[in-house]
């Protein structure tokens, strides 16, 4: 549930709906490609299809653009750094959670990335 508001907020933000959150970093992801709204469109696609399979029901209506962009190239570095920080806050907020998956390794990512080698991104504030 918050990906799906913080995704649709970033994509207020891309459309210049809002002043808030303007220099997020993570924008970067979206607003450095050749069309950051259908970059953010095909993200909130695919959280869709995601929230369908667990029996939530989302308004695709909000989405701005749908399409086929390019992909978007993560680091292997970026990903684990995320993966790692998902589990800190999982060891607390929810332990159960943290035993199923704090020993997987093989990463899966949103269709819309291209897992490459790589280090954490600059932007990072680690």
């Amino acid at each position: 549930m918050a990906l799906w508001r913080e995704s649709l907020l970033a994509q207020k933000v891309l459309r210049g709906e809002t002043r808030g959150y303007r220099s997020h970093p993570q924008l970067r992801r979206f607003s450095e490609t050749s069309d950051p709204l259908l970059a953010i469109g095909s993200y909130l696609a695919a959280i869709v299809e995601e929230a369908d399979r667990r029996g939530y029901s989302f308004d695709r209506s909000r989405i701005a653009k749908t399409g086929t962009p390019p992909l978007i190239q993560v680091g292997a570095g970026q990903v684990e750094y995320e993966w790692n920080h998902l589990l800190s806050k999982l060891k607390t907020r929810a332990p159960e959670v943290y035993e199923t998956n704090h020993g997987l390794r093989a990463h899966e990512v949103h269709p819309l990335f291209q897992l490459v080698p790589g280090g954490v991104e600059d932007w990072e504030k680690i």
